[in-house]
């Protein structure tokens, strides 16, 4: 975004809090997500050297250096503002489980985004496009990064890598059943077992849930339609060996008429429920009740 590079000067701060998301919704595979209200916090200070303290989910596991996800990509968005930095004190307290399903990666790339903003234009709004642009460009897809940055429901059309983002409205009685288990199915391998094409007849099917899910989420027809509109998705078909615990559980809630799906690319189980609604519960998964959630939001 700009000719010139210059270095930020030492002691310039920014603080970010960030949703969880789930994607795919069923039948929206890449293009439909939903922020949830479940976040992070993350703060830095342009420092003369880099340190990293990190709390909470994935505290033992994550790098302590600049290879850390919302360290690079705060150097990616810093780069792309036309700055530099010559390290980082960087400080986050991680709620969102890490390789789930729900959105870990894109709330860090979509935090470190939001600093690199912070950091190189204190004086100015959030750059929402930017952020969005920059984001869905890294992450290859929007159903993570747009609610992520945009909160509540969003679509995406088009183009996978530069979509038009539509945001829907939520009817105001969905809440989020969110059944994360013990288990991490990271998304490169949930990647690698899709097909690379469908049957005609898979794509006129998942294109009629998908319609069918947005007027669902809208509240245009009964949220009884969810359960038809988030059956036997594509993805979810074909992921299912390397999750059998999620796959056997989505079936016993679906058979008591819960619209149970795959959260993203597993193995976290989301059940989109009306107000009155309470499905069972399952040992080997820990519930979070939620609502939808805001998106990305400055915290200084």
């Amino acid at each position: 975004m700009s000719s010139g590079v210059s270095p930020l000067p030492v002691g310039r701060v920014g603080a970010v809090s960030v949703p969880a998301t789930s994607a795919n919704l069923g039948a929206g595979f890449d293009c439909l997500g939903l922020a949830l209200d479940w976040r992070d916090q993350m703060s830095v200070t342009v420092a003369p050297t880099t340190t990293v303290t990190v709390t909470g989910e994935g505290a033992e596991d994550i790098p302590r250096d600049e290879s850390h996800l919302v360290l690079a990509s705060i150097k990616r968005g810093l780069a792309e503002l036309g700055h530099t930095a010559p390290g980082f004190d960087f400080v986050a307290h991680n709620t969102i489980p890490h390789g789930r399903g729900i959105g870990s990666s894109a709330a860090a790339i979509i935090a470190g985004l939001t600093l690199a903003w912070q950091l190189a234009r204190p004086d100015q709004e959030l750059g929402l496009d930017f952020v969005l642009e920059l984001g869905i460009r890294i992450e290859g897809h929007a159903d993570n990064a747009a609610p992520a940055v945009l909160g509540g429901a969003v679509l995406g059309v088009g183009e996978r890598a530069a979509p038009q983002l539509v945001s829907l409205d939520l009817a105001p009685h969905w809440r989020c059943v969110v059944d994360v288990p013990t288990v991490v199915v990271p998304t490169s391998t949930a990647r690698k077992v899709l097909p690379d094409s469908r049957a005609v007849g898979e794509s006129i099917a998942e294109s009629s849930r998908l319609a069918l899910t947005t007027l669902a989420l809208a509240g245009a027809v009964g949220p009884e339609q969810l359960l038809a509109a988030t059956e036997d998705p594509w993805h979810q078909r074909h992921r299912g060996e390397l999750m059998p615990q999620t796959r056997d559980w989505i079936a016993a809630l679906r058979a008591e008429g819960f619209p149970a799906v795959v959260s993203g690319a597993g193995p976290t189980v989301l059940t989109l429920i009306a107000d009155d609604q309470e499905p069972p519960t399952h040992e080997g998964f820990a519930r979070h009740v939620l609502v939808p959630g805001a998106g990305v939001r400055s915290a200084l």
